[in-house]
């Protein structure tokens, strides 16, 4: 029989992924998971929100509630919640009407469809399609830019020697870059460095974008999920659109609902004028026609309640609460266990200074190495791992084995 695949190469496997195989595989007792993106109680185990059960109640006691098909656009109130979450009841883009909202395939949808309207549409500078990504940043960002026919280029993001930002190389990169360039910026929890601008630091950042004319391209992951306080972390997206930069924003609701399964997000697009919203908005329903046709409505109908209804919101801004700062007092007890009882050499003021579910530790490969083969501590080898797979239970146990490959390493 002749065989129609058989020059198909193998994909390597996704590391983030491969690590989670790896760790359900072990068998050992002490095992850890640094590498898993989803939040995690202080027994290791997944939270359903409160506020998301107590939607779920309710479309389970709604006689009317149906599984019809929704529209390319998405569902209604999901679309204007979100929006008005992201941008805030005193955007003038909102009040204008000049912002084009879908809903997507969370995160990730956007990001793929946000991309694939620059890489049709974008007058992008000396005919190069080209957009500028952080160094370091989520690893999934190169694949979905390249396979929408974008090329990338990284840009001076973060400083390996401070465990910092390095803000002045940052600005020597936008100022270099071509005028009219498209910029992907992590709107806040930086993934995977933990590392943000602080206010003050966007506004210069801002200050560049205005007079090089770029496009902001913003992938919001963890609005509230970070610092507790949707509003806070939306600080960035509001700066740049109450100035009138040309952007979109890819917004998911995986972390700062629990709903990562179900697949949440949106798409939002700012443009000049309330005429261009009919055109860019087809094209964007067009293409998801293409490709999905229609999202799911059950999450969407759940994050609808969550934002919409009085008591759920309050409810929710209590479970943000709630998660944000566990993260926070994970980070704090692994650096007094590092810094008070082992010790251990090298400055840790990084872990604290960091913000969201991840933190690069700096550690080498080596070491990183070590730490899961031999301390069954599972993480990526760049050494960032996710603050949420911290527990009362573990956080000492990594916490020795941190110590003991840096004082080796030290001999």
């Amino acid at each position: 029989m002749m065989d129609p695949w058989k020059n198909v190469p193998l994909a390597p496997p996704d590391m983030i992924l491969q690590l989670v195989a790896d760790f359900k595989s072990d068998p050992h007792p002490k095992k850890v998971n640094l590498g898993v993106g989803a939040y995690r109680d202080d027994h290791g185990k997944p939270w359903v929100l409160p506020a998301v059960k107590g939607a779920i109640q309710q479309l389970n006691d709604d006689p009317e509630w149906e599984h019809e098909y929704l529209t390319m656009t998405g569902l209604p109130d999901f679309l204007e919640a979100s929006a008005l979450l992201l941008f805030g009841k005193d955007s003038a883009a909102l009040k204008e009407k000049r912002i084009v909202s879908n809903q997507m395939l969370s995160g990730s949808g956007a990001l793929h469809v946000g991309g694939e309207m620059l890489a049709r549409y974008y007058d992008f500078p000396e005919g190069k399609k080209k957009i500028y990504v952080s160094k370091p940043t989520w690893p999934n960002h190169f694949a979905m830019m390249h396979a929408v026919g974008l090329e990338t280029e990284e840009y001076t993001y973060y400083d390996p020697a401070t465990f910092s930002l390095n803000i002045e190389g940052y600005k020597k990169a936008l100022r270099e870059m071509p005028n009219g360039s498209v910029v992907l910026m992590h709107a806040c929890a930086h993934n995977p460095s933990g590392v943000d601008p602080s206010q003050a630091q966007w506004e210069e950042l801002l200050g560049i974008f205005r007079e090089k004319g770029h496009f902001a391209f913003f992938d919001c992951a963890y609005q509230g999920f970070a610092s507790g306080d949707p509003d806070k972390d939306a600080y960035s997206v509001r700066l740049f659109e109450a100035n009138r930069i040309p952007m979109l924003v890819c917004q998911s609701f995986a972390k700062n609902t629990g709903l990562y399964g179900e697949r949440i997000g949106a798409l939002h697009i700012v443009v000049p004028s309330p005429d261009e919203v009919s055109k860019v908005q087809s094209q964007v329903n067009a293409q998801q026609r293409s490709e999905i046709s229609t999202c799911p409505a059950f999450g969407a109908r759940v994050v609808a309640k969550v934002l919409t209804e009085p008591k759920l919101h309050a409810q929710w801004l209590a479970d943000i609460q709630t998660m944000s700062h566990r993260i926070m007092d994970m980070r704090k007890a692994l650096y007094e266990a590092l810094t008070q009882k082992y010790k251990t050499p090298g400055s840790w003021d990084h872990i604290l200074s960091q913000i969201g579910m991840f933190s690069f530790l700096g550690l080498n490969q080596e070491q990183c190495s070590r730490l899961t083969e031999e301390g069954h501590i599972y993480l990526v080898k760049t050494s960032r791992i996710s603050l949420s797979g911290l527990n009362p239970s573990n956080v000492d146990y990594v916490a020795s084995w941190i110590d003991r490959v840096v004082r080796d390493a030290k001999l």
